[in-house]
């Protein structure tokens, strides 16, 4: 019966089939790897925010759709190893390797520790420099 399950799991799109124990499977959407990844990069000093429009990130946020947020993220899976690329607004002034630098060691260790996943690449795309007064006005 154990075969018959993990079958089933792998062909679920978008989730990941960990280990499981004699009470079931354990699936990790990537919606929830994204989530991580999210308040990993944006706890990095020097991170303004996702890269988008805030306008419209916040009117989806008000409608209640998270994933137009998401767009900035992307999650590739395979088998227990994870791949993430992450777009970004970067503070004016901030040195924008180290910056980054940080951000793909913070989303590396929060990944890893809270999947147990082995994330294999964290490319970071700086799209826009801000300022923290920018994100106030809107």
């Amino acid at each position: 019966m154990k075969e018959v399950k993990k079958a089933h799991a792998s062909r679920i799109p978008g989730a990941l089939k960990t280990d499981g124990s004699e009470m079931g499977l354990i699936k990790i959407h990537e919606n929830v790897i994204a989530a991580i990844v999210r308040k990993a990069a944006c706890s990095v000093n020097g991170v303004i925010r996702l890269a988008g429009s805030p306008l419209v990130d916040n009117i989806a946020e008000i409608i209640g759709n998270r994933r137009i947020g998401d767009r900035a993220i992307a999650i590739n899976i395979d088998g227990e190893s994870v791949e993430v690329e992450v777009k970004l607004n970067i503070a004016y002034g901030s040195h924008l390797p180290t910056v980054a630098a940080n951000v793909q060691s913070s989303i590396m260790r929060e990944v890893e520790k809270m999947t147990g996943m082995t994330v294999s690449n964290v490319n970071v795309i700086v799209q826009e420099l801000d300022t923290e007064e920018r994100e106030d006005e809107i």
